[in-house]
């Protein structure tokens, strides 16, 4: 069976506990004339479970109500400095008294004192002196409402409180549970991706081995070609000085075949071939270092490596767009870090990067990268442009990567780097790839991820990484890296568009 997710509720937290708290029958006689006090006490002196209070002065009257809390008031209509109907209307004005019952005394029996007395808000009209069973009865009639109507106020007040309390439980675990299913869906999200870009790495290692195979072939003889096509130019050379004077058909063939011009382009022949060699070895070392990118070890590693193979894969779209890459490399030692994850961040940085410059990209420019200027130097606005620093700063390694393009709105910079959001049209991202570099450079590099934009100038995100991680860290080594690494680029071309297209589907 599967748990519940959350704390369960106890049902001791919700199952309703009323106070059992005692109303004992309270009486209050309101008169001027101590005589009727004596009267009336002992007319109910034989109930040992009701109590008795007298007050002779009106003016004390509420007071005293207040202080004793009576379940029922017998009030007197006829007394001097406040009438007893005015008295009866303070009582039911005032919150605290205003559900007490009162019972009238009067020596009069007339229709309309009567009526005015209910009118003014009497519970009930009594004749002086009524008979004691009578008068008993009554006053337990009325204690008995009144009792009954407090205990309803109470379990109402507790059923409020309980209401109060299981809408506080309800709305947390409403908020627990959606937060369960924002990560659940985040983690999905990752997953799906981890396992695209872990193909995407095997594949692209398969693809650099299966290049790395014939290009030594190649680069291994390249160097005996050259070798024995500057001996066999030498040995024709030596062969037309012993005989300066050839065979006419020699002599045809040579000018058939511009001897001169084949003596002077062989050599740069032979050169630009090595110089494509070397150039595919270098793709293919690039190839490597990405598809080292579902590897979640720490290692030693060159930095600016991982920028360049990341330039490298999405080269061809740098040269679509015609952006030029401006690249301020400071003199870095090697940091400890998975570089795999690096490389995401990089990838996906300069990819949003090309997204925002392909929106106001400018006809005209060149593409190419041009190594060793300051973005501050060489910043030119109408030429979209990606400049890429790294520098040494307090025994941390600076990486700055900025755009010319359009920037990005005050009011959403905020929102940058939560799950699921993207300014991006429907099919073009997810909203994941700045939000998953966060993770990897805050929380499994212990760094420092900022981005600053000015609308209308461009964009600059800031990482700033320790050059070697703590200990502390170490617990998130040992997790599966699908967790991080993921591939905002999901309409993005690769160098192989089938390939790319394949990997982000």
């Amino acid at each position: 069976m599967k748990e519940p997710l959350g704390n369960p509720l106890d049902s001791q937290e919700i199952t309703p506990c009323f106070p059992q708290k005692n109303y004992p029958i309270t009486i209050l006689l309101i008169d001027d004339r101590p005589l009727v006090g004596e009267v009336l006490r002992r007319k109910i002196s034989s109930e040992e479970d009701i109590n008795f209070f007298y007050c002779s002065d009106p003016v004390r009257a509420m007071p005293m109500a207040l202080e004793c809390s009576p379940t029922v008031i017998l009030l007197d209509l006829v007394m001097p400095e406040i009438d007893g109907l005015m008295l009866l209307r303070f009582l039911r004005a005032d919150p605290q008294t205003r559900e007490i019952p009162v019972l009238v005394l009067s020596a009069k029996e007339e229709v309309s004192l009567k009526g005015e007395a209910f009118a003014a808000g009497a519970s009930d009209y009594l004749i002086k002196f009524p008979d004691p069973i009578e008068l008993i009865a009554r006053i337990r009639y009325h204690s008995k409402a009144y009792i009954n109507f407090l205990k309803q106020q109470e379990a109402y007040r507790e059923l409020q409180l309980m209401h109060e309390n299981l809408e506080q439980r309800v709305e947390e675990r409403t908020k627990e549970l959606r937060q369960t299913v924002e990560n659940l869906q985040n983690t999905q999200t990752q997953l799906i991706h981890a396992e695209k870009m872990s193909a995407l790495g095997q594949l692209v290692a398969g693809i650099a081995h299966e290049i790395n195979n014939p290009l030594q072939f190649i680069a291994g003889n390249i160097t005996h070609a050259r070798q024995y096509t500057e001996d066999l130019l030498t040995l024709v050379e030596l062969y037309h000085r012993s005989n300066p004077e050839p065979s006419p058909e020699v002599k045809g063939f040579t000018q058939e075949i511009d001897w001169e011009f084949i003596c002077e382009d062989l050599p740069n022949l032979m050169s630009s071939l090595q110089v494509g060699v070397d150039r595919i070895q270098e793709i293919s070392n690039d190839m490597r270092n990405f598809s080292r990118m579902d590897q979640g070890r720490r290692i030693q590693v060159d930095i600016h490596q991982g920028i360049e193979s990341s330039l490298v894969i999405l080269q061809h779209r740098l040269k679509a767009n015609k952006i030029q890459v401006v690249k301020d490399y400071g003199n870095v030692p090697e940091i400890e870090c998975c570089i795999g994850q690096l490389n995401q961040v990089f990838i996906n940085l300069l990819g949003n990067a090309i997204d925002a410059l392909e929106i106001g990209n400018s006809s005209g420019s060149e593409s190419g990268e041009i190594c060793g200027r300051s973005p501050q130097v060489s910043r030119t606005p109408r030429v979209p442009t990606i400049w890429i620093h790294t520098e040494i700063q307090n025994d941390s390694l600076v990486i700055q990567i900025t755009d010319n393009g359009p920037g990005i709105p005050c009011e959403i910079q905020d929102r940058l780097f939560e799950p699921f959001f993207t300014t991006k049209p429907m099919g073009k991202g997810t909203g994941l790839g700045l939000s998953i570099s966060y993770q990897i450079i805050v929380e499994k590099h212990q760094g420092l991820f900022t981005c600053n934009s000015t609308l209308g100038e461009g964009t600059e995100f800031k990482m700033v990484l320790p050059l070697h991680l703590d200990a502390a860290a170490e617990g998130g080594e040992g997790e599966s890296e699908s967790a991080t690494i993921l591939l905002q680029r999901e309409n993005r071309d690769p160098p192989n568009r089938s390939l790319q297209q394949w990997a982000t589907a």
